[in-house]
């Protein structure tokens, strides 16, 4: 007699399946701070500090508004990998158009709002005059590519979902190889510096989601839209969307404002302080698209498999993807830590602020190791659409970990604090998550 649905006689048969979608997602994923890092490098071999000051604290709006818009990634992955797994390739298509109209509306809207948005954040920012200015020339070039960037978060997603990490990799290869040739070319060529890093990063997007749309025709799904389109404004649906949504927006609003207060924090310590904390974010911020590349697998997987039923799957997804990515997160640090000169000087010739780097570069071991395991249990979640745990861990983690320590830090004009605040942070955001993991697999179990 074969097993009930929910039950599997090899829980761990999904290894391979694992390793090669974790693989594609880590390649694709490392193309986006590579070319990341391009831009810092470009910027930091320039005479003048101010072009990769400005860009940090323009960064910092568009985190903002991009990485708080992250939920229209999250919030396609887990329902379309849910809907993978029972075979219901009709809400897989409508998954896609639903997040991808709210992504459209929100691009068009972020266009139509950039002149508020850019006086207000450069007037909360704080900054020498001349790294404002050079802040907003790269702001005016880059909120162009706005459209495309959200509609890109939601392709990625929904390939994600249905384990397509190929086109993934491709797009990412297309977007960030491009944002490199043309960062070269606007920078050194046309000599338009911050212009030129943010033209270049616009013109990508576009490119990247020409070629999403490419591979959406090329699937044959472009046949599938009448059919579909008249259950597009199911309420209930939508209510169920705009819940997982909503609640994914509020976590990355919670993780956007921590990041924006750690560099806004930096600035006040003066631009040597925000250039080497700049640095490091950096770092922190390769590792993150390196832990998630093995995230977003077991968000496809822990999705897939509650949508089949194969529930007993979760608890050894969770335990190869935690191990593998604590260990991603200490190799990092540790390659930093021991030889800060050389991989730094990667970034910047500027040997007063890698000698600023070398004070905090400790700070990497608890950042990058507890976070690997935050960032790899937000995927296990929003895989099974347990979007609330994602949300109120954050919240917690902020409130009782970062901010009182922040303004112990702003309040003595002390960097090193500020780093325990962000260790602190992490600590509790694994600590709440881990928490619930238990309880999660018990409400999936009585499923």
């Amino acid at each position: 007699m074969p097993p009930p649905p929910d039950v599997d006689r090899h829980p761990r048969d999904f290894y391979p399946r694992f390793f090669r979608l974790g693989i594609v997602n880590i390649l694709s994923n490392l193309m986006v701070p590579l070319a990341g890092l391009v831009d810092v490098a470009f910027l930091g071999h320039l005479d003048d500090l101010k072009y990769l000051a400005g860009v940090a604290i323009a960064t910092v709006l568009f985190d903002y508004l991009y990485r708080m818009a992250k939920f229209l990634r999250m919030g396609t992955t887990g329902p379309t990998a849910q809907a993978a797994g029972r075979d219901d390739t009709t809400e897989v298509l409508l998954t896609l158009l639903r997040n991808g109209l709210i992504a459209l509306a929100i691009g068009v809207m972020i266009l139509l709002l950039q002149m508020p948005i850019r006086e207000i954040g450069f007037a909360i920012l704080t900054a020498a005059p001349d790294v404002k200015t050079a802040g907003m020339d790269y702001f005016n070039a880059r909120i162009w590519g706005a459209p495309a960037v959200l509609l890109n978060f939601v392709l990625i997603g929904w390939f994600v979902g249905r384990e397509q990490g190929g086109k993934v990799l491709a797009l990412s290869i297309v977007g960030n190889g491009a944002n490199v040739l043309l960062d070269y070319w606007f920078v050194y060529r046309c000599g338009w510096a911050g212009t030129g890093v943010g033209l270049a990063t616009a013109i990508s997007q576009y490119l990247m989601l020409f070629l999403g749309v490419m591979f959406i025709g090329l699937g044959g799904w472009f046949t599938q839209l009448r059919a579909a389109r008249t259950q597009i404004w199911d309420v209930e649906a939508m209510q169920a969307i705009f819940k997982l949504n909503g609640d994914i927006w509020i976590r990355s609003c919670v993780n956007v404002s921590i990041s924006a207060v750690f560099i806004g924090l930096s600035a006040s310590f003066g631009t040597l302080i925000l250039a080497g904390n700049t640095l490091l974010l950096h770092v922190v911020v390769l590792t993150t698209y390196l832990v998630d590349g093995l995230a977003f697998a077991t968000e496809s997987l822990a999705g897939s498999f509650q949508g089949a039923g194969t529930i007993n799957k979760l608890a050894p997804l969770l335990k190869v993807s935690l191990s593998i990515s604590l260990g991603i997160g200490m190799i990092a640090a540790g390659l930093f830590v021991l030889l800060p000169t050389p991989l730094f000087g990667l970034l910047t010739n500027h040997t007063e602020v890698i000698s600023q780097v070398s004070h905090y570069v400790l700070w990497l071991f608890p950042v990058l190791g507890l976070g690997s395991i935050a960032f790899m249990l937000n995927g296990y979640f929003l895989g099974l659409t347990e979007s609330t745990i994602v949300r109120d861990s954050m919240v917690v983690s902020a409130v009782i970990g970062f901010i009182p320590l922040a303004g112990i830090a702003w309040w003595q004009h002390n960097c090193q604090e500020l780093w325990l605040a962000m260790a602190l942070f992490m600590v509790i955001r694994v600590v709440t998550q881990l928490h619930k993991v238990a309880s999660t697999m018990s409400v999936s179990t009585e499923q």
